[in-house]
């Protein structure tokens, strides 16, 4: 999926032959401890594979035609079983309005059912990773003890997938599936999780932060939307046009569920979404947010203190 590395599903025994997977952990704990996180191979690994699907959807719609794999297929199960979950775990009545505790006991399920998710969309002789691979699963959404969600765990989802590509069951062709399929359902089961258990936003930034809970469709939205022959950044605050697109255009989905979530005028609650809706060419507003998400999220201790590293995610120095 990066730099060329595209195994095919034959070679990947023999590539990970030997291999010595790792339970992923912690190696941020203080602020200096920055420095590793941004010289580490996990982190150009991972801002590759951000990048790589932001190429990969640029100007396409969501209902654009493109290859579904068994793996993609397999991963639409495993986020629909949380899903079920959702529906099978009703909020609680309890005092406070946020942070409804029944997400423990939801979270609790994905917590036992990690690995056995995992080894559903693996194969048999990649099964030693499923362990490793499962933790970003389980960091993915959202932290039980708080009872909120954020840029953090979205990226959590995101490591995820890049494992999956790392050790070739998911691959080049997988691109479009693995953003228009994979993450857009893995974002209605988030939305889901937030509305049924009231979660808070882990660390947001109130109206001066982009969003409560996510980023990178924001991302990836925009890429859609380069070069669109009518729809301009100035639209996205439309309500009409909100409506008339946003089931093919990632960004305006987005807007749409703030708007939902959110009362107020949008220049008051989303402030930086109002800002970029002046700026004038989508591709201006792709690379605006992908400076933002490099400086207002991986480059930031208090998410990057939560990511973890193992031996696909690596907190090894990059090779020179």
């Amino acid at each position: 999926m990066l730099r060329g590395y595209s195994p095919s599903k034959d070679d990947v025994p023999a590539l990970l032959h030997g291999h010595c997977f790792i339970v992923p952990k912690k190696e941020i704990s203080t602020v200096p401890d920055m420095v590793k996180w941004k010289r580490s191979q996990a982190s150009a690994d991972y801002m590759g594979f951000v990048l790589a699907l932001n190429d990969a959807v640029k100007g396409k719609k969501l209902s654009c035609d493109y290859k579904v794999s068994e793996a993609i297929e397999k991963l639409m199960a495993l986020l629909e079983v949380l899903n079920r979950w959702i529906d099978e775990t009703p909020p609680v009545d309890q005092p406070s309005r946020f942070g409804n505790k029944a997400f423990r006991t939801w979270y609790a399920k994905l917590d036992q059912e990690a690995e056995n998710l995992v080894s559903t969309v693996i194969p048999p002789s990649l099964s030693p990773a499923a362990p490793e691979v499962a933790v970003y699963l389980k960091e993915s959404v959202g932290n039980s003890t708080r009872i909120d969600y954020g840029t953090g765990h979205e990226a959590a989802f995101a490591a995820f997938l890049f494992c999956l590509c790392k050790i070739g069951v998911l691959n080049v062709d997988d691109q479009l599936a693995i953003v228009f399929r994979v993450f857009n359902r893995y974002l209605d089961v988030m939305r889901k999780l937030q509305k049924t258990y009231r979660m808070e936003p882990a660390g947001s930034q109130g109206v001066w932060g982009l969003d409560d809970f996510q980023f990178l469709p924001f991302i990836w939205g925009s890429s859609q939307l380069v070069d669109h022959s009518i729809l301009e950044p100035r639209h996205f605050v439309d309500e009409k046009v909100v409506n008339e697109n946003h089931k093919d255009y990632m960004f305006l989905e987005c807007i749409l569920f703030i708007t939902e979530m959110k009362t107020g005028p949008f220049a008051e609650h989303s402030n930086q979404l109002w800002n970029i809706s002046a700026v004038p060419a989508w591709s201006k507003v792709n690379q605006g947010l992908i400076r933002m998400y490099k400086a207002e999220c991986l480059e930031k201790f208090p998410v990057i203190q939560h990511f973890k590293f193992g031996s696909l995610l690596s907190i090894q120095p990059v090779k020179p």
